[in-house]
């Protein structure tokens, strides 16, 4: 729980403050140039060049395994060799050769998403809204808005108790990723970037919200589809109830005190 309250307190402004935080970043900022336009496709030039990297090191790693399984199979035949040490160096072969898929199938993907980088850069006359990091900040906030729902709306916290219970793996695990996002998450959206600043920021908010949606599924499936309940009792439409009842005890006070100041205004009526 500890760990929740401070999420919100790192995030009680992004729903009520979101427009006048953004004023007072360009009265701090407004010496800075607003983010590239093309920063994402700088970013995913650097995710296709650590793609790279990682396919020449898998493939150097394959064929030192390669020599290996070689060296072990002539010490067997010459009677030098352990009795598993041919089939541990096949293992790591096997294991060095599911690497080097694994970083092909990363080098085509992060070319693909160099494409769409590519496809989607905003107009030199578009808003700095349409720019990457601002884009960036808007999905990450949106995220931490999704969240903030389940811990400040009684109906959503009685029906998905999972969803602010800290002792829940998945939850803990959305809490640690949504930790290293914001540390990442630049203070305004016309700070400078590194593409690598970017790319790290980018996929941290990615597993956040993967995380979040793992969360989320999780908790929706052990309520299977129905309202919590405990002891016989619907505690969603009791707390519908409650809001309803509070709703109407308030219009009636309204009432009350309207009546009560016209009657206080006029005695012989």
């Amino acid at each position: 729980m500890d760990a929740m309250l401070v999420l919100l307190a790192d995030w009680w402004w992004v729903a009520p403050a979101g427009a006048g935080a953004g004023g007072l970043g360009w009265a701090v900022q407004r010496v800075r140039e607003p983010a590239g336009r093309r920063l994402a496709v700088d970013a995913a030039r650097h995710d296709l060049r650590q793609a790279q990297r990682a396919v020449v090191r898998t493939r150097a790693q394959v064929k030192v395994a390669s020599a290996e399984v070689l060296r072990t199979q002539a010490d067997r035949e010459s009677g030098h060799g352990g009795a598993g040490a041919v089939p541990e160096a096949k293992r790591r072969l096997q294991q060095a050769q599911r690497q080097g898929k694994a970083a092909v199938a990363e080098l085509r993907a992060r070319r693909a998403s160099l494409a769409a980088a590519r496809a989607t850069i905003p107009a030199s006359s578009a808003p700095l809204e349409a720019m990457p990091l601002a884009r960036l900040r808007a999905e990450h906030d949106a995220l931490t808005q999704r969240w903030i729902a389940y811990e400040t709306d009684p109906a959503q916290a009685i029906e998905y108790p999972a969803m602010s219970d800290p002792s829940s793996p998945v939850l803990r695990e959305f809490l640690r990723l949504q930790r290293q996002a914001i540390e990442l998450r630049p203070a305004t959206t016309r700070v400078r970037m590194a593409p690598a600043e970017f790319a790290a920021y980018r996929d941290a908010v990615r597993a956040a919200a993967r995380a979040f949606e793992t969360a989320e599924r999780s908790a929706r499936s052990a309520q299977s589809g129905t309202a919590f309940r405990r002891d016989g009792t619907d505690w969603s439409a009791l707390v519908q109830d409650l809001l309803e009842t509070a709703q109407d005890v308030i219009e009636r006070s309204v009432d009350g005190w309207q009546h009560g100041g016209r009657r206080r205004r006029h005695p012989d009526a």
